[in-house]
């Protein structure tokens, strides 16, 4: 049956869905009181450069036989001088290597200009994400006066995530620079710029990368004329072993809506023809960024929470480097990390896990992660959570679609896709879990069978619960049936797994045959972290394979087979 027309505006839209945002505010604020504290997970550790044997307890299968590369800060504090936001701690590089059963570990704290230069002079020298490097008491009163005046120099503490460009691997940050390392020994390499290949100040530190090794990414640069997106591509193949990013290409520039206070983006979609890019509501005030060393602020302090402002999704063709003149609008949301997109009978599905605020960067000042009862609580309550969801983006309006009519006609997707002017459609999207969700604080870090099914109709998604400030269990979604399967432990003690990692099995049938990894650190025990190992269908424990070491909570990895 065709579709009925409503006369719909961009304002009717909206107030349809009052009900369901209502009902979304009162899951958001689910209150949880006696949070244990979790500031063990903030302090700095020693480094493990050689590697160190683990003790495993149950079965890890002889088939997975590679590394298990991880990332994130392990180091908050020089001398006397303590970072202010989790994301500025010292980039800690993590590998857990696996081989006919046996597990064995190792880190290294990276090698950066900004570590070298931090660690020389036993103080903060270089400016990070929210803390502003102080000028240098051994300058006369005049140098330091003028220090203020000088621009934020770029970080190179690349503490985010594993990224191959090429082959290779690289650790990455949010800025123009990354670093190639050894995937076997984790010793720093060389330092890669990417202004001195293409013309742009960043990169994201989430790559998209297809099944022949072309990769894309994303980056802004920044000129007179104020701020641009661009969509980056890589060729996947070396003319010789030293290159890095040569023959990397600008595929197109899409102008912000506000050139003097663009979005903040972490990441971006991929589908098989189309990148997508999600200008969000958190903001970028340029003016505050470039001016916030002169006023002693971090760059945190000009990023900020715009919910006046219009989520709107850019389709750019990946073959052609066309941006569509259709515009995809839905309200105010805040997004890190997507899910997977994939193009079917017309449409393209957009999958990522978002949330109805995004003022979250500012939680997690160290400050907020060291905080023990009420005052933890209350950072964790005063949080709104982050779900899975789906936009269904209709590809082929054209100037004689009408106007009023749902153009989702997909069968059981209750997601609306409304054209309300030429080059305009207003988006109403469809959750992607059930009630059962709402009791594990909904979900974050995304991971699904990506070489398999990454641009593809997939079943399975799997990621973090947050009953905590981070996360606390692992969960499996069944997108049929929306069901959620759960691994959490309801003993005494605390638990919080890292982002968790699949790998398919070598004889895999089933999306879902194959394993999850993930580092599990245990903040009220000292040494007490583990490599945990599940079953990927039946979320039982294979495995796990006990580090006598401290380590710190990260953020992403990947999972480097050995060749």
């Amino acid at each position: 049956m065709p579709p009925v027309k409503l006369e719909v505006s961009d304002a009717t839209i909206t107030q349809s869905s009052d009900a369901k945002q209502k009902e979304l505010n009162k899951c958001n604020q689910l209150e949880l009181k006696g949070l244990e504290s979790i500031a063990p997970l903030v302090r700095s550790v020693e480094e493990t450069p050689e590697p160190i044997a683990t003790e495993v307890c149950g079965t890890i299968p002889t088939w997975i036989r590679g590394s298990l590369l991880r990332n994130g800060p392990g180091k908050f504090e020089f001398g006397n001088q303590h970072y202010n936001h989790w994301f500025d701690g010292m980039a800690m590089l993590h590998q857990f290597k696996i081989e006919d059963g046996k597990v064995t570990y190792r880190s290294r704290f990276l090698q950066s200009d900004a570590y070298k230069k931090n660690s020389e002079r036993n103080r903060i020298m270089v400016s990070e994400f929210g803390t502003v490097a102080m000028p240098d008491p051994c300058k006369n009163f005049f140098l330091r006066f003028l220090s203020r005046f000088e621009m934020i120099e770029a970080t190179d503490n690349a503490s985010v995530s594993f990224v191959k460009y090429k082959g290779d691997c690289f650790v990455s940050t949010e800025t123009n620079y990354m670093y190639r390392v050894d995937p076997e020994s984790l010793e720093t390499q060389n330092k890669v710029d990417w202004t001195k290949f293409i013309a742009v100040n960043m990169a994201t530190a989430h790559p998209h990368t297809e099944p022949d090794g072309t990769t894309y990414n994303m980056g802004n640069s920044y000129g007179r004329k104020g701020a641009l997106y661009n969509i980056i591509k890589v060729p996947p193949m070396k003319n010789n072993p030293e290159e890095t990013l040569e023959g990397a290409k600008v595929l197109c520039s899409i102008v912000p809506a506000d050139k003097a206070r663009p979005s903040y983006y972490h990441s971006f979609a991929m589908s098989e023809n189309y990148v997508v890019f999600i200008e969000q509501s958190i903001k970028m005030d340029l003016l505050k960024i470039v001016t916030a060393k002169l006023r002693g602020k971090g760059i945190s302090e000009g990023i900020y929470w715009d919910p006046k402002q219009d989520t709107v999704f850019h389709l750019v063709d990946k073959h052609t480097g066309q941006t569509s003149s259709v515009k995809f609008h839905t309200k105010a949301l805040s997004v890190f990390h997507q899910i997977n997109a994939y193009e079917e009978d017309g449409f393209l599905m957009l999958d990522m896990c978002c949330s109805d605020n995004g003022e979250a960067i500012n939680t997690y000042l160290i400050q907020n992660l060291r905080k023990s009862g009420e005052a933890l609580d209350q950072a964790y309550n005063n949080m709104y959570r982050v779900f899975p969801r789906r936009f269904v983006l209709p590809l082929n309006v054209t100037n004689d679609t009408p106007t009023g009519v749902n153009l989702n006609t997909r069968p059981a997707s209750s997601a609306t896709s409304f054209k309300t002017a030429i080059d305009k459609v207003v988006c109403q999207f469809e959750d992607l879990h059930g009630e059962d969700l709402y009791e594990y604080g909904g979900l974050e870090f995304p991971q699904i069978n990506y070489s398999k099914f990454n641009t593809r109709p997939y079943r399975y998604f799997y990621g973090c619960g947050f009953r905590h400030l981070v996360g606390d269990s692992l969960l499996k979604i069944d997108l049929e049936g929306k069901k959620v399967k759960s691994f959490f432990w309801t003993h005494s003690g605390m638990f919080i797994p890292n982002f968790p990692v699949f790998i398919p099995s070598p004889d895999a049938v089933e999306e879902d045959d194959g394993v999850i990894l993930s580092v599990v650190v245990t903040p009220t025990e000292d040494k007490s972290t583990f490599l945990l190992v599940l079953n990927a269908k039946t979320w039982e424990e294979l495995g796990r394979a006990e580090v006598p070491v401290n380590i710190p909570y990260g953020f992403h990895g990947t999972f480097n087979p050995t060749a």
